[in-house]
C-alpha cells in the first residue's frame, strides 16, 4: 500500500537510471584519461635520460600519440552516449550506452597501462597521481558491467562496434 509509482512498470525507469549512471561514468573516465595523457606528456617532457628529455625519443612519442587517439575515441563515444540519453527507444539507448562503455573500457585500459609504463616504476607510487587515475579507470571499467559484458550486449542486439 506504500508503493510509489506503478509496480508493473518500474523496470524501464530503473534501466534508464542505470544507463544515466553509465553515461556519467563514461564522462568521468574521459576526464581521467585526459588527465592521464596530460600528465604523461608533461612527464615525458621533463624526465631526462642520456642527457635529453625522454619525450624526444620517437618510440615514446608514438605511444603518446596512440594514447591521444584512444582518448579521442573515448571522448567521441561519451558524447554519443550523452546524446543517446534522450533517445525515446529504450533498446536503442541501451545499445548506444553499451557501445560507449565498450570503447571507453578499451581506451581506459590502454591509456592507463601506457601512462603507467611511460612513467616507469614511479607511476605506481603514492606521490604520483597517475597511479590513482589508473586505479579509478580500472574501477570505472568494471562498474555497471565491464567491457566484455557490454560487448556481449551490443552483439546480441545486432549492433556494430
Amino acid at each position: 500500500d506504500a508503493v510509489i509509482g506503478d509496480p508493473g512498470n518500474g523496470l524501464p525507469l530503473v534501466e534508464q537510471v542505470v544507463d544515466d549512471a553509465r553515461i556519467a561514468l563514461c564522462a568521468e573516465a574521459v576526464g581521467a584519461m585526459d588527465e592521464s595523457l596530460k600528465s604523461t606528456v608533461e612527464y615525458l617532457k621533463t624526465r631526462t635520460q642520456f642527457g635529453v628529455p625522454i619525450g624526444t625519443f620517437q618510440v615514446l612519442q608514438h605511444r603518446a600519440a596512440d594514447m591521444f587517439v584512444a582518448v579521442e575515441q573515448a571522448r567521441s563515444m561519451a558524447m554519443f552516449a550523452t546524446m543517446a540519453a534522450d533517445f525515446e527507444d529504450a533498446k536503442e539507448r541501451a545499445n548506444a550506452v553499451a557501445a560507449a562503455k565498450v570503447q571507453i573500457g578499451k581506451s581506459a585500459k590502454f591509456v592507463g597501462q601506457q601512462a603507467i609504463q611511460l612513467h616507469g616504476g614511479v607511476g605506481m607510487t603514492m606521490e604520483y597521481k597517475i597511479g590513482h587515475y589508473f586505479k579509478r579507470l580500472t574501477m570505472i571499467e568494471a562498474t555497471f558491467g565491464d567491457t566484455d559484458y557490454h560487448l556481449r550486449r551490443v552483439t546480441e542486439q545486432g549492433g556494430l562496434i
